[in-house]
């Protein structure tokens, strides 16, 4: 897999049934690796270990349902009352980043009403706080510590 922009980890990566695999520190179980997953991976582990989110409180492939549509999204941050604070998307690294991407984390923004979206492909990341009293969100210069956001 290719060098992300984020800290490297030792990541468990093995064969299972003829598929690499990754073992999921939330989930607790190994899922197929994927170039999407990689960067989830990667991520996962920047968010819990460098900027203190509690392990706890973040979860992977959170269902919801979007006009009557059942999506799922990336990652979920919560608070301690278990309110979602952040959105998290992810593509491959060899996906950009476009607005498409940015309308498809809103979509689900509009069931969850977080104030933070992120958006990494693992090469490159934005990070915005939503505003729901102009209706408009301000992109970050950095992903927020945990204490930030809430």
């Amino acid at each position: 897999m290719i060098t992300l922009n984020l800290p490297q980890y030792p990541i468990k990566v093995t064969k299972r049934d003829g598929r690499t695999v990754v073992f999921d520190e939330l989930r607790r179980k190994y899922v197929a690796l994927t170039p999407e997953e990689w960067v989830r991976q990667h991520f996962v582990h920047y968010l819990v270990t460098h900027k203190h989110y509690p392990p706890g409180l973040v979860a992977n492939e959170i269902s919801l349902m979007l006009n009557g549509t059942a999506k799922r999204c990336d990652t979920v941050v919560y608070d301690r009352q278990a309110r979602p604070r952040v959105i998290v998307e992810y593509k491959a690294p060899h996906i950009e980043i476009t607005q498409k991407v940015f309308a498809q984390i809103s979509r689900y923004n509009m069931v969850l009403r977080v104030d933070y979206l992120i958006v990494s492909n693992g090469l490159q990341h934005y990070c915005c706080r939503m505003d729901y009293e102009t209706n408009s969100c301000k992109f970050l210069p950095d992903i927020p510590e945990y204490g930030e956001i809430l």
